[in-house]
């Protein structure tokens, strides 16, 4: 019995979404979207993605796995905490998150990354 296999690379992705300072690339694979999240030193949500979301805070719950950097998040509740590699995360809707330091933080995202940087419907 022969199985079917799928097959994405990031580097040729779905879609890509850009944004200041960062991009998602997004790939569909079994019936699936999975993010790769690219953000540059002095990206933050709340600048960078929150106009085209048009939401007081990223309202994407994520599940993600974080390749490199240091990601700070501030939760709508007032937590604050760092996600830095290796480290996985799961945030709830509600929250900002900027980068810290000097390295770009990569993340890939299993959950969230769907509506990540959509623009909001007019």
């Amino acid at each position: 019995m022969a199985t079917n296999y799928e097959q994405m690379d990031f580097e040729a992705p779905t879609e890509t979404r850009p944004f200041p300072h960062g991009r998602a690339d997004i790939v569909q694979v079994a019936g699936s979207e999975i993010g790769r999240l690219t953000l540059e030193p002095g990206w933050r949500w709340s600048r960078d993605v929150k106009p085209l979301a048009g939401t007081q805070w990223c309202e994407a719950p994520h599940f993600q796995y974080h390749v490199s950097g240091t990601l700070r998040i501030h939760t709508s509740d007032g937590q604050e905490f760092d996600a830095t590699p290796g480290q996985v995360t799961a945030l709830p809707s509600g929250h900002d998150a900027w980068v810290v330091g000097d390295e770009p933080v990569v993340v890939v995202d299993w959950y969230g990354a769907s509506n990540y940087a959509k623009e909001a419907a007019q």
